[in-house]
Protein backbone atom coordinates (compact mmCIF):
# COMPACT_ATOMS: atom_id res chain seq x y z
CA UNK A 1 0.00 0.00 0.00
CA UNK A 2 1.25 3.50 -1.13
CA UNK A 3 1.88 6.03 1.83
CA UNK A 4 0.88 9.21 1.37
CA UNK A 5 2.25 12.76 3.20
CA UNK A 6 0.27 15.55 4.42
CA UNK A 7 0.66 18.39 6.91
CA UNK A 8 -1.89 19.32 9.14
CA UNK A 9 -2.00 22.86 11.02
CA UNK A 10 -2.53 24.48 14.68
CA UNK A 11 -2.12 27.26 16.01
CA UNK A 12 0.12 27.13 19.45
CA UNK A 13 -2.23 28.32 21.48
CA UNK A 14 -5.28 25.76 20.76
CA UNK A 15 -2.73 22.83 20.38
CA UNK A 16 0.78 23.45 20.57
CA UNK A 17 3.57 20.28 19.03
CA UNK A 18 4.44 20.37 23.03
CA UNK A 19 1.39 18.85 24.00
CA UNK A 20 1.42 16.68 21.01
CA UNK A 21 4.80 15.12 22.36
CA UNK A 22 3.39 14.98 25.61
CA UNK A 23 0.29 12.98 24.26
CA UNK A 24 1.88 10.63 22.26
CA UNK A 25 -1.67 10.28 20.08
CA UNK A 26 -4.72 12.91 20.01
CA UNK A 27 -7.66 13.24 17.68
CA UNK A 28 -7.16 15.88 15.12
CA UNK A 29 -10.68 17.57 15.57
CA UNK A 30 -12.44 20.80 14.67
CA UNK A 31 -11.92 20.58 10.76
CA UNK A 32 -14.90 22.54 9.20
CA UNK A 33 -13.33 23.22 5.80
CA UNK A 34 -14.97 21.25 3.13
CA UNK A 35 -11.49 20.97 0.85
CA UNK A 36 -9.61 20.53 4.66
CA UNK A 37 -12.28 17.74 5.18
CA UNK A 38 -11.92 16.10 2.32
CA UNK A 39 -8.25 15.74 2.59
CA UNK A 40 -8.92 13.88 5.66
CA UNK A 41 -10.93 11.41 4.71
CA UNK A 42 -8.10 10.58 2.51
CA UNK A 43 -5.82 9.67 5.23
CA UNK A 44 -4.96 6.16 5.69
CA UNK A 45 -3.24 4.74 8.66
CA UNK A 46 0.11 4.69 8.43
CA UNK A 47 0.30 7.98 6.20
CA UNK A 48 2.45 10.81 7.48
CA UNK A 49 1.69 14.05 8.40
CA UNK A 50 4.03 17.34 9.22
CA UNK A 51 2.86 19.22 11.76
CA UNK A 52 2.63 22.66 11.09
CA UNK A 53 2.09 26.04 13.77
CA UNK A 54 0.35 28.30 11.91
CA UNK A 55 -0.17 32.05 13.53
CA UNK A 56 3.27 33.61 15.07
CA UNK A 57 5.49 30.75 14.71
CA UNK A 58 4.44 29.92 10.90
CA UNK A 59 7.01 26.47 10.84
CA UNK A 60 6.99 22.86 10.66
CA UNK A 61 7.60 21.43 14.50
CA UNK A 62 7.79 17.68 13.65
CA UNK A 63 6.38 14.59 11.78
CA UNK A 64 2.95 12.55 13.08
CA UNK A 65 1.57 9.36 11.56
CA UNK A 66 -2.11 8.39 10.80
CA UNK A 67 -3.05 5.84 13.90
CA UNK A 68 -6.86 5.90 13.70
CA UNK A 69 -8.47 6.72 9.60
CA UNK A 70 -11.67 9.10 9.70
CA UNK A 71 -14.41 8.74 11.76
CA UNK A 72 -16.92 11.32 13.23
CA UNK A 73 -16.05 14.35 15.18
CA UNK A 74 -18.03 14.68 18.37
CA UNK A 75 -17.31 18.36 18.72
CA UNK A 76 -19.44 18.92 15.35
CA UNK A 77 -23.22 19.66 16.26
CA UNK A 78 -24.64 19.19 12.82
CA UNK A 79 -22.39 15.71 12.42
CA UNK A 80 -21.14 16.57 8.78
CA UNK A 81 -17.44 16.94 9.91
CA UNK A 82 -14.84 13.89 10.77
CA UNK A 83 -11.52 13.75 12.36
CA UNK A 84 -8.42 11.18 12.41
CA UNK A 85 -6.21 10.00 15.26
CA UNK A 86 -2.38 11.03 14.64
CA UNK A 87 0.96 9.65 16.91
CA UNK A 88 3.99 11.45 17.72
CA UNK A 89 6.45 10.29 15.70
CA UNK A 90 9.80 12.87 15.93
CA UNK A 91 10.87 16.34 16.33
CA UNK A 92 12.37 18.72 13.19
CA UNK A 93 14.63 21.63 13.59
CA UNK A 94 11.80 23.96 12.31
CA UNK A 95 11.63 24.40 8.72
CA UNK A 96 9.54 27.84 8.60
CA UNK A 97 7.03 29.69 5.73
CA UNK A 98 9.88 31.95 4.67
CA UNK A 99 12.25 29.20 3.84
CA UNK A 100 9.65 27.27 1.64
CA UNK A 101 8.10 30.47 0.39
CA UNK A 102 12.31 31.65 -1.00
CA UNK A 103 12.52 28.14 -2.52
CA UNK A 104 10.89 28.50 -6.17
CA UNK A 105 10.68 24.56 -5.99
CA UNK A 106 7.46 24.99 -3.59
CA UNK A 107 5.50 27.64 -5.78
CA UNK A 108 3.20 24.75 -6.18
CA UNK A 109 2.73 23.77 -2.68
CA UNK A 110 -0.63 24.26 -0.93
CA UNK A 111 0.99 25.86 2.16
CA UNK A 112 2.01 28.65 -0.12
CA UNK A 113 -0.90 28.41 -2.82
CA UNK A 114 -3.61 28.27 -0.07
CA UNK A 115 -1.55 29.23 3.26
CA UNK A 116 -5.59 28.99 4.57
CA UNK A 117 -6.12 25.19 4.38
CA UNK A 118 -5.64 23.58 7.43
CA UNK A 119 -5.29 19.88 5.86
CA UNK A 120 -3.13 19.70 3.05
CA UNK A 121 -1.60 16.89 0.56
CA UNK A 122 2.22 16.82 0.35
CA UNK A 123 3.56 15.46 -2.55
CA UNK A 124 6.70 12.82 -1.96
CA UNK A 125 9.22 15.49 -3.39
CA UNK A 126 8.11 17.90 -1.08
CA UNK A 127 8.33 15.77 1.64
CA UNK A 128 11.88 15.03 0.82
CA UNK A 129 12.99 18.23 -0.17
CA UNK A 130 11.64 19.45 3.70
CA UNK A 131 13.40 16.52 5.26
CA UNK A 132 16.34 17.73 3.99
CA UNK A 133 16.08 21.62 4.79
CA UNK A 134 15.27 20.46 8.38
CA UNK A 135 18.75 18.32 8.39
CA UNK A 136 20.52 21.58 7.15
Amino acid sequence: MKKSYWLIKSEPGTWSWDQQKKDKTTHWDGVRNYQASNNLKAMKKGDECFFYHSVSERSIKGIVKVTKEYYPDPTDPKARFGMVDVTYVKSLPNVTLDQIKEDPFFDDFSLVKQSRLSVMPVTLKQWQKIIKMSSQ
